[in-house]
């Protein structure tokens, strides 16, 4: 019996020594990265780039997986019900953990069980964006108009829940104001109906946006966010044009299905702080509309928490549901 026991001890001292020496060697194999977005969405060029710098840190191929569908839902389910050892990996949206638990009946995983954080990696905010036969070259000459004409004009949205969506609503609780929304199944559709003025305005997430907005096609009124973009330097913030508190946008943040050992998470995450501290990688992050984040994985869980509060109530209060 005492030769038993003793060997269970030896067993159990020898776990932390075991996933250490994981650690040291991961990855030995490619690790599939996946993107719960459809290809040339708003994420795919940062996850991308980010794959390529593992990739270069680790040797080993980091490989993105395509996963699109519900509002980033399926894809992350993937991850969270994936092995956790380290060889799959999600470059998840923010909104996935702080808006989607509040619209959707069902998520298809456990947001607060199922995955557990690695590092935020950037954060991208929306911009109103408006169709140019509207007479408005401010926030504030826009929100006249929109008051003017209540439920005349057309918003679209890449769908119920979406950051687009959330900032629409968020600017009409602000302004007391009243648009109609039109939900679409993709960013690509919006932006086209709204290119074509079949919708008026809408709230898109800046990378994608930016080309139209440079090329004269659609007029940008203000950033959602508290600093302005680079790719949009022009463009003053919600605060400079006169309604602070008006901010919103998604972030993405890498994670790993829950049981993952934690010296491969402190491993990436060291290797994603370490491609974001490089000043050419920063530029290339920053030049896609993004601002930096990083941080360790306890950061993740904090903003969350913090963000999950905010948007929930504005969620409620305007009865957002997808069964």
């Amino acid at each position: 019996m005492m030769r038993i026991i003793l060997l269970l001890a030896i067993a159990l001292l020898s776990v932390p020594s075991v996933a250490a020496d994981t650690a040291k060697d991961y990855p030995t194999r490619p690790v599939r990265f996946i993107n719960p977005f459809p290809p040339g969405g708003s994420s795919d060029p940062s996850c991308r780039l980010l794959a390529d710098a593992l990739t270069k840190s680790f040797g080993q191929q980091f490989i993105v997986d395509n996963r699109g569908g519900g509002n980033g839902n399926i894809g992350t389910a993937i991850a969270a019900k994936a092995t956790p050892d380290g060889y799959t990996l999600v470059f998840a949206s923010g909104t996935t953990f702080t808006i989607n638990p509040f619209v959707y009946a069902s998520l298809g995983f456990d947001p607060k069980k199922d995955l557990v954080p690695i590092i935020r990696f950037g954060g991208v905010p929306n911009v109103l964006v408006i169709h140019p036969s509207i007479p408005a070259h401010t926030l504030a000459a826009f929100t006249q108009y929109v008051k003017t004409r209540p439920g005349e004009l057309n918003y679209a949205s890449a769908g119920n829940g979406s950051s687009m969506h959330l900032a629409a609503e968020l600017y009409q609780k602000m302004t007391g104001t009243k648009m109609q929304h039109v939900p679409y199944v993709s960013p690509g559709l919006a932006t086209q109906d709204t290119l074509a003025n079949r919708t008026q305005l809408i709230f898109h997430l800046l990378p994608a946006i930016a080309q139209q907005v440079n090329a004269g096609n659609l007029r940008a009124l203000a950033v959602l966010a508290p600093a302005r973009s680079n790719v949009l330097p022009d463009v003053p913030t919600t605060r400079e044009a006169g309604l602070p508190g008006l901010e919103s946008g998604t972030w993405y943040t890498v994670m790993a299905p829950n049981g993952t050992p934690h010296p491969i998470i402190a491993r990436v995450n060291n290797a994603v702080n370490r491609a974001l501290g490089e000043p050419a990688f920063r530029k290339r992050v920053m030049d896609m509309g993004l601002t930096i984040m990083g941080g360790s994985p306890e950061e993740v869980t904090t903003y969350i928490d913090s963000e999950a509060r905010r948007w929930s109530e504005l969620v409620r209060s305007a009865g957002i549901k997808i069964d």
